[in-house]
């Protein structure tokens, strides 16, 4: 329906299929994670792919986002997707829970 709706833009129905393409890829990817063994490279390495998924799909809609808004309302969205990655970068990748 988008794709139809796009009217023949193709930067749109690039944005609709990638979009869609990293999704799917991003939930095979987070059920193969609940599969994988703990403590396993294969689980590393899908979180790794996890954090990039989410990073692209973070920064494709702010750049639509951005694009329709004023520039103060740019930077605002800019510096939440930014807090977003790299707070998920922190969350995956650098805290540690606590054993208690």
């Amino acid at each position: 329906m988008a794709i139809y709706r796009s009217d023949g833009d193709k930067y749109a129905i690039a944005f609709v299929g990638f979009s869609y393409i990293d999704l799917v890829l991003l939930f095979i990817c987070l059920r193969l994670f609940e599969k994988a063994e703990p403590n396993s490279s294969t689980r590393s390495n899908l979180k790794a792919a996890v954090w990039v998924l989410t990073t692209l799909l973070t920064v494709v809609f702010s750049y639509k986002v951005a694009a329709i808004m004023p520039v103060p309302v740019q930077v605002l969205v800019w510096a939440m997707a930014g807090a977003t990655v790299l707070g998920g970068f922190y969350a995956f990748f650098v805290h540690r829970e606590s054993k208690y």
